[in-house]
């Protein structure tokens, strides 16, 4: 038996990293439909504040949590595949000492 393949699971876990460092500098790519509403909606409702000389706290908070949120998820999409990857490294490593330990020798 050769390696467990989790080359699929790799290519998530890459991705899914590198959708977590962008968004942690607040590119707006890896978000989907409703985070980058939530965040333009924050921003429009920020901006209009600004222009006419009111606190932005509002704006503030709700953009922030919007940020939040959208990290919560790819943390926890993050969690899950390696999770699974380590459940399929488990899985194929059982497997192959099971077949080790059936030999005749």
């Amino acid at each position: 038996m050769g390696k467990p393949d989790t080359r699929r699971l790799d290519r998530e876990i890459q991705q899914t990293t590198r959708k977590l460092e962008a968004v942690q500098q607040r590119e707006l790519w890896p978000l989907n439909g409703p985070e980058r509403r939530a965040i333009i909606a924050a921003m429009a409702g920020g901006s209009y504040r600004v222009v006419r000389g009111r606190s932005t706290d509002r704006a503030e908070r709700r953009l922030e949590t919007a940020w939040n949120s959208a990290q919560t998820r790819l943390i926890s999409e993050l969690t899950a595949l390696q999770t699974e990857r380590q459940r399929t490294v488990n899985k194929h490593t059982k497997a192959k000492a099971a077949k080790k330990s059936s030999g005749w020798w």
